[in-house]
């Protein structure tokens, strides 16, 4: 058993990659039960003594009718200072709050922790001890757990250079588990970003090809199930074969090392008619700098028939990195560090709102969310079922150096940007609105 630490000067500031990285989903989930939204992030701690910060898995929650924040829970320390590990979130049908808490790579134990009470984030318990990285756990109503996650350097299931695979396990209870179960494994491995449609889940992933494998990733992969993992499919219903090793997968989306790009997955969402939209940003090269622009933000959305490719805007950073939003009356919105930054063509920059409302056809830019920021904001993430009052959840941090780092989040229309306590002296308070 765990107990979530609620006391001390536990706050909202720090560190800089709270919110990263894109391959971690879900971080916020809205409960209309009782009208929260529940998240998580990574916080820091610095050791009396030295300037050793490591990573503190903390949970919170918005309360919408009272417009305020409790004091965060410490849920863990996970001994390290690697963003890599920090944690994600989902809720089952009673109402209980699960936390996944990943390692990057091999060398560090991962976690599954349970709220002890439905909707309450006061003490936890401890479920599982294991190792994943990339975790992406989604309870489907009336069935269970499918956890997407990633495992390194995973044997004998793919070929001898995969580094990072992607693998799916189920639990009805998330207690008891079944094996981990190969899902995508092309040369040297894949990141994938999900999300689920009803009792449908769908993952877009990658590959990356050797020599160079991560600075190389090429190519968008569609594929979905209706039945908990049993079988996989593409969008048009064709069933494949797991694992995916091959890059001419039937799954295959978007070829982008026919057109020499690089591709950088960001979010997969379903328009009013349940067809599958992939959010991704193509670029030039790896490298930071003018030399790999233009770095283009695009959707891929499945029209019935075919995948259908258009730009939204520019971008000045591979990592700049924003969520998708498909409304039941047809809009299509963006939020997204689109706007240069004080730290420009570094990861992050100013958070701007797009609108589509012609599927995709065209975009106009409606809000610019942040202004004359002292350091970039990036990695703005999408609750499950979003509250139009705390639609898109980020962080900021400088771009080139250690820094404080906020919380900030903002509302549908982003006329309003708050940022969440720095500093709490109750057990409670208000967000401070800052545009």
């Amino acid at each position: 058993m765990l107990a979530a630490s609620l006391t001390g000067r536990t706050s909202f500031a720090r560190p800089k990659s709270r919110t990263y990285p894109q391959q971690h989903i879900p971080f916020a989930y809205y409960c209309p039960q009782v009208n929260k939204t529940f998240f998580v992030y990574g916080g820091t701690t610095a050791h009396k003594g030295t300037d050793k910060q490591e990573l503190l898995h903390m949970v919170s929650f918005f309360d919408h009718a009272a417009g305020r924040v409790p004091r965060p829970a410490v849920l863990l320390d996970k001994k390290t200072d690697d963003a890599h590990d920090n944690p994600t979130l989902m809720v089952d049908d009673v109402g209980y709050i699960w936390v996944f808490s990943p390692s990057h790579g091999t060398s560090r134990p991962s976690f599954v922790h349970r709220s002890k009470r439905p909707y309450a984030i006061d003490e936890f318990e401890l479920i599982r001890e294991t190792n994943f990285s990339y975790p992406q756990p989604w309870y489907l109503p009336g069935r269970g757990f499918l956890f997407l996650h990633t495992r390194y350097n995973a044997g004998k299931s793919f070929g001898a250079n995969a580094i990072r695979c992607l693998f799916w396990m189920v639990s009805a209870d998330g207690r008891q588990w079944g094996e981990p179960q190969p899902l995508a494994g092309i040369d040297m491995g894949d990141y994938q970003v999900s999300w689920r449609h009803g009792s449908r889940l769908g993952t877009a992933f990658d590959y990356h090809p050797g020599p160079v494998g991560l600075n190389a990733r090429a190519n968008i992969y569609y594929l979905e199930t209706r039945d908990q993992g049993r079988s996989w499919q593409t969008v048009a219903g064709r069933q494949v074969k797991t694992p995916v090793v091959a890059p001419d997968s039937p799954a295959l989306v978007y070829d982008s090392r026919a057109e020499g790009l690089l591709v950088y997955l960001k979010d997969l969402n379903f328009d009013a008619a349940g067809h599958p939209v992939i959010l991704y940003l193509t670029a030039r090269g790896y490298e930071s700098g003018p030399k790999n622009d233009p770095r283009l933000w695009m959707t891929a959305r499945w029209t019935g028939s075919r995948w259908e490719a258009r730009p939204v805007t520019r971008s000045l950073n591979n990592y700049d990195h924003g969520s998708l939003y498909t409304e039941e009356d047809g809009t299509w919105r963006v939020i997204a560090p689109t706007e240069a930054g004080p730290q420009a063509y570094n990861p992050g920059g100013e958070m701007a709102m797009w609108v589509s409302r012609d599927q995709g056809l065209t975009w106009r830019k409606t809000k610019q969310l942040t202004r004359n920021s002292v350091r970039n904001h990036t990695y703005a993430r999408r609750p499950v079922n979003a509250h139009p009052d705390l639609y898109a959840i980020w962080a900021d941090g400088h771009g080139r150096e250690p820094s404080e780092s906020f919380l900030y989040f903002t509302n549908r229309e982003g006329d309003h940007v708050w940022r969440l306590p720095p500093v709490m002296h109750g057990d409670s308070a208000k967000p401070e609105i800052i545009r």
